[in-house]
């Protein structure tokens, strides 16, 4: 045999990385580039964004203190005809006790037949609050849908289409823009005075798409020239299936983010209309109503304004919030740790 043919022998081979077998020493320390650590995971786009949101103190605080309102809301006075664990009904007045005054206390810790005090006519003001804070997140989540449908219906196919399409939808969307949205809501609202509140669910989300409307169309403009698009048009899928099955997907983090948003506006027009006349209209009740009724007692009585004040204000801020972390979530610059 001849010595080119002894080199080539396979019980001769050096071994790298340490491996047993290893004849030459150099290499004992070498380490291979790339090797995958067996510690390591891989995560896929919507457990990265699940677990970044996770991660979000403020959204997941404000997550469960909007969860404990929804609950707390729907459970304690009933809702769609289901009871309700309190025995109070916000439609029916009784004797007024001790000036209407709230019974719930800190110091010592105590409910009280009246946690949040009575109004003139004797009615439990805890149940009329559960019930405002009903229409209020009813009417919010309502009009954030609806408006996410409208607005990424519009913008999808002002972005793909461009030409005569686009110009028209996007004039469309200035045109709702250049008005004041309070007076645009406050006239399609004394419209929709008769509808209920799903009447004016659907005129508020009329007016609140047009923001969501421009994003979505900026995002689809620059997905609809990337390679994936392309070869969709090449192998002759209809326009219709490209922008609901591979744009449309691609923009969900922007639609999501901005549908929070929405909600959390929703709620302060819908307070802000009925704090004027132009909301909800008896004998329904919303917590912008509630204010609008019994402002003048903020002098003698302010728990009467206080109360939905307060719920308004917490529903806001957590919606805000959980906004917030969704969007830190979905941004791929996020560098938190996911492990």
């Amino acid at each position: 045999m001849s010595d080119r043919d002894e080199k080539l022998l396979p019980e001769q081979e050096p071994t790298l990385v340490g491996s047993p077998g290893t004849v030459d020493a150099p290499f004992a320390d070498v380490e291979i580039e790339g090797a995958i650590d067996e510690n390591q995971r891989s995560y896929s786009q919507s457990q990265l964004v699940l677990r970044r949101l996770i991660r979000h103190r403020g959204a997941m605080i404000s997550l469960i203190i909007l969860l404990f309102i929804a609950v707390v809301a729907l459970t304690s006075i009933g809702f769609a005809g289901i009871p309700g664990w309190w025995g109070k009904d916000y439609t029916r007045a009784a004797p007024v006790l001790n000036k209407g005054r709230p019974t719930l206390s800190l110091f010592p810790p105590a409910f009280g037949e009246h946690p949040f005090g009575q109004d003139n006519t004797g009615k439990d003001y805890f149940a009329l609050t559960m019930r405002g804070t009903q229409i209020s997140l009813l009417i919010a989540f309502v009009v954030g849908i609806l408006s996410t449908f409208i607005g990424t219906i519009v913008g999808g196919l002002a972005g793909y289409y461009r030409g005569w399409i686009e110009s028209v939808l996007m004039r469309l969307t200035d045109l709702f823009i250049i008005i004041p949205l309070l007076v645009l809501a406050a006239v399609l609202g004394k419209i929709a005075a008769g509808w209920g509140i799903w009447g004016l669910s659907l005129m508020l989300a009329i007016v609140t798409w047009t923001g969501l409307a421009r994003l979505v169309r900026g995002e689809v403009l620059s997905l609809r020239e990337r390679e994936f698009v392309a070869s969709a048009r090449a192998i002759g899928t209809r326009p219709r299936r490209i922008i609901f099955k591979h744009i449309l997907p691609n923009t969900i983090g922007v639609i999501i983010v901005s549908a929070t948003l929405l909600i959390a506006s929703a709620i302060l027009l819908e307070t802000a209309l009925s704090y004027l006349g132009f909301g909800v209209r008896p004998p329904d009740v919303s917590l912008g109503r509630l204010i609008s009724d019994y402002q003048n007692s903020f002098a003698t009585r302010p728990w009467l304004f206080w109360w939905p004040g307060m719920l308004i204000l917490a529903i806001a801020l957590t919606v805000n919030f959980i906004g917030d972390g969704l969007r830190d979530a979905f941004d791929p610059r996020q560098n938190r740790s996911v492990d």
